[in-house]
């Protein structure tokens, strides 16, 4: 059940209850039993949808003949679209459909993308004639041509936007967090849900791009969609076992109200009662209740009964955009207080988007031999960041924590401040790298008037170990943070905002590659970026100046952000049911009664 009813739900009728769990209400958790359904329907649909992520930019670039600009747009764009996708997912799931139903449809919805890019390397008037390597004139892809593609790719848009919000959401109602066993398994579950799909994706990144780009790209799509539809299977197969919450309503209504109301009471003073009517969950049992906090006051304005004509003759709010419920404004007020930490997740995922376009690129155009009768795949050096992260998570989960535990007797755990900013620093340290090693790669070309640089593939695995390690340290914990520092009803929205922030880093990068393209190319001088031909431009500087921008986070977020995050905690911030700055409690009727006069007597001061 979820732990916050908010005023404007209870306006509304209650949405069904899905149909496999029409008990839901009653289940007890379902723990480890559950996650296991559920870790497996997410291992197969990431073996899936990243099989096609990671080798997307060689599949347009050699199939599509798309030039340098081109193809990092869509990808990035495509990229950024589906994780903008999941603030629709996360509304649908809170308002109408709930976590399992979004969940499923979304699955269903990346099996129909899946099976269109089948059909555009199945189909052979679906694409342009091929292009050979080092041809600066190739014929471009028709419009009907891009409409397909991109059908494709906005189906498995609307399929990611229906699975990022709910996946680690989903698996979070598996635990009771009201117990510190349930906690402390939580914890644990963000790691080993990671761990557990990073394994998928190396047999992804190994098997289905060796066969996507040695073997064939009909049958190298074909192992993805079987994959999604296992992925289906599995989490089916687990409805019997899965703890249900139903819908309640979305909270981001409640948020313009709050927003809207505050606006108009700007001019009056933090004086007068506060509307907090009662908070019942559907079972009529009491629920937890957010705490009156002192942060972005402001917002307090949009609570304050100004006039006894803002009630109806119950006590209720008549206009929900002139007064709203200290429940509303404490939800708006937990996700403002996530956005300086938000913003430093941006910076990280800039600098992990780049290895999966001009990272690939690079591959492309050095030797990728293998002795003298294999050459490496360019997607299967995403291997290396995949690699590194569950490295990390076993060495951290297995060893560092054990021997910390025997050796302070507590559970020592690196703070979420620590592990975003060494994710941070680790980001720097990758793109100094790649633009060391791509200068290298484009001097050894040039001299030689190669297309192909001599310079072996293996230099560039250092750049794509320290993107791995920026999202073993910095993304887990954003993750977890954005989870757990936010009540239970909110969950979804957390999982929409962890994709969003990918989203906006897809955009802004796209964004920066297009302004550099334009700046560095006027008066005819040579851009730094564009062109189907890495020799020609200047990537390392391009890289460099990413690197100033990681550097600029890393600042930001160790002199303003890290302020944000709660010190208390194993992880560095605060478990769903405590925290230093909210505090959800269990009232009683009686005590529920006396905290309101508590807080109007607050207010009235």
């Amino acid at each position: 059940m979820e732990n916050v009813m908010h005023q404007s739900s209870l306006e509304q009728d209650t949405p069904p209850t899905p149909p496999p769990a029409p008990a839901g209400s009653t289940r007890k958790p379902g723990g480890w039993k559950s996650i296991k359904y559920i870790i497996g329907n997410e291992s197969f649909e990431k073996l899936a949808s990243m099989s096609l992520i990671s080798n997307m930019t060689v599949y347009l670039n050699t199939k599509y003949n798309m030039s340098g600009i081109f193809v990092v747009n869509v990808v990035t764009i495509w990229n950024g679209s589906s994780n903008i996708a999941s603030l629709a997912g996360a509304f649908i799931s809170d308002a109408y459909l709930g976590r399992f139903r979004t969940l499923l449809y979304g699955s269903i919805a990346s099996l129909l993308g899946i099976g269109t890019m089948t059909l555009t390397a199945a189909i052979r008037q679906l694409r342009p004639p091929t292009c050979i390597n080092g041809e600066s004139h190739c014929q471009h892809p028709q419009t009907w041509q891009l409409v397909f593609l991109f059908m494709a790719l906005g189906l498995l848009s609307l399929g990611a936007g229906g699975i990022r919000p709910c996946n680690i959401a989903f698996g979070a109602d598996q635990f009771d967090t009201k117990t510190e066993k349930g906690r402390a398994q939580l914890e644990s579950f963000f790691n080993w849900w990671y761990f557990s799909f990073t394994i998928a994706l190396i047999f992804a990144l190994t098997a289905v791009v060796y066969i996507q780009t040695n073997v064939s790209w009909v049958l190298g799509f074909a192992v993805p969609t079987a994959c999604l539809g296992i992925s289906i299977t599995i989490f089916l197969l687990g409805c019997h076992t899965y703890v249900y919450k139903d819908p309640q309503g979305s909270i981001f209504s409640d948020m313009a109200k709050v927003i809207i109301a505050a606006c108009r009471k700007h001019r009056l003073r933090t004086v007068g009662s506060f509307y907090d009517p009662p908070v019942t969950g559907l079972d009529s049992s009491p629920t937890t209740l957010l705490a009156r906090t002192d942060r972005f006051r402001f917002l307090d304005k949009a609570a304050i009964i100004a006039e006894p004509s803002e009630l109806d003759s119950h006590g209720i709010s008549n206009n929900g955009w002139r007064l709203c419920s200290l429940q509303q404004v404490e939800q708006l007020k937990c996700l403002v207080a996530i956005a300086p930490v938000w913003v430093s997740g941006i910076g990280c995922f800039i600098t992990m988007d780049q290895q999966n376009t001009f990272g690939v690129l690079q591959l492309m155009q050095m030797n990728r031999s293998v002795g003298s009768h294999f050459k490496i795949p360019p997607g299967w050096m995403n291997l290396t960041s995949m690699i590194a992260l569950s490295t990390w998570i076993i060495i951290y989960e297995q060893i560092y924590i054990p021997q910390a535990r025997k050796m302070t007797r507590k559970d020592k755990r690196l703070t979420m401040q620590q592990r975003i900013s060494i994710g941070i620093l680790m980001s720097i340290l990758c793109m100094l790298v790649a633009g060391f090693v791509e200068k290298k790669r484009r001097d050894s070309a040039t001299v030689q008037g190669l297309f192909t640089s001599p310079m072996s593939f293996a230099f560039l695995v250092p750049q794509f170990f320290f993107s791995g390690m920026t999202e073993a340290f910095a993304a887990v914990a954003l993750m977890e943070f954005f989870t757990t520092q936010m009540p239970e009803s909110m969950r979804t929205i957390a999982g929409a905002i962890f994709f969003l922030s990918l989203s906006v880093a897809s955009y802004i990068g796209s964004l920066l590659v297009n302004v550099i393209h334009s700046a560095t190319g006027k008066r005819g001088k040579s851009p730094w970026l564009g062109g189907r031909d890495l020799n020609n431009n200047r990537l390392d500087y391009y890289y460099y100046v990413i690197a100033t921008l990681a550097t600029l986070n890393l600042l930001y977020f160790n002199f303003f952000a890290t302020h944000y995050i709660s010190s208390r905690g194993g992880g560095g911030g605060r478990s769903a049911e405590s925290s230093t700055d909210y505090h959800p409690r269990n009232l009683s009727e009686s005590e529920r009664e006396n905290e309101r006069k508590d807080l109007e007597r607050d207010g009235a001061r």
